[in-house]
């Protein structure tokens, strides 16, 4: 499993920089650049609401589209540790996957 390191505040699975989701989804299938990923599990948290699934957790698994990633093998990401950011973000596109390492 991968270490997570999340800042993006306005996500409802974010808590305390971890994630509560249990598995998340990174996009940008023909990337080249970290700003070119999202991670597509994001749900923007509203009003007063909190974590609506699990536990956070330091490691999670994670799907990864990015086929251009080094740390991509059949679709997951082997990575020891990743960092999501976007800390405003409001959707998905305003998130990244901060380390997306293009092997282009």
């Amino acid at each position: 499993m991968t270490q997570l390191r999340c800042s993006v505040k306005n996500c409802m699975y974010n808590d305390e920089r971890m994630c509560s989701k249990g598995d998340i989804t990174i996009g940008g299938r023909d990337a080249s650049r970290p700003n070119e990923t999202c991670c597509e599990s994001f749900r923007e948290r509203t009003g007063s609401m909190t974590n609506a699934v699990g536990s956070p957790s330091k490691e999670i698994s994670v799907r990864c589209q990015a086929t251009n990633c080094h740390f991509n093998e059949g679709c997951k990401c082997h990575a020891n540790e990743i960092g999501i950011a976007g800390n405003n973000a409001c959707s998905c596109g305003e998130t990244e996957c901060a380390s997306f390492d293009c092997h282009c």
